[in-house]
């Protein structure tokens, strides 16, 4: 199974950016893992919140494969354990998925089209976090699904 994260605009902090890229690199010993960012919107103060989440709902939704299994880290998604997600990742690998997508909207979440698309919604907190921070935060967290589904120590060291 290939996972892709899919965000809008790049993570300019470099600290952040490092961090995220360790994960990726430990997630890649699991199975196929990529990040894509797709470009920012460019002059958004001259937008409408619908205009954007409409602009950038095409930007992602043309970063989709028809065949693609869609998870949006949505703030009005399920809130699921550690445990419970690492049980999600191992579901989707049991199914067959061949590429699962998850989806890091803008900052006024998605457009309806984008939430048409798809399968499911998954919150990582009812906390809001930045863009940038999501990233990070969703990178541990699927690297650390991986080593409860392989029973590695990670989870508990």
């Amino acid at each position: 199974m290939k996972i892709l994260l899919l965000a809008s605009g790049k993570t300019v902090d470099k600290g952040l950016a490092a961090m995220i890229a360790a994960y990726a690199d430990r997630i890649s010993h699991y199975c196929s893992f990529e990040m894509s960012e797709l470009p920012a919107l460019k002059n958004t103060k001259a937008m409408s919140e619908a205009e954007q989440k409409e602009r950038e709902g095409r930007q992602l939704l043309s970063a989709m494969e028809t065949s693609d299994h869609v998870v949006l880290l949505d703030e009005k998604g399920i809130q699921p354990t550690s445990e419970e997600f690492a049980g999600q990742i191992s579901a989707y690998m049991q199914r067959g998925i061949k590429r699962l997508v998850f989806v890091i909207g803008g900052p006024y979440g998605f457009d309806t089209k984008v939430y048409a698309r798809a399968q499911a919604k998954m919150s990582l907190s009812r906390m809001t976090f930045s863009h940038q921070m999501v990233r990070l935060i969703f990178t541990e967290q699927l690297y650390r699904a991986f080593t409860i589904i392989k029973g590695e120590p990670y989870h508990h060291s």
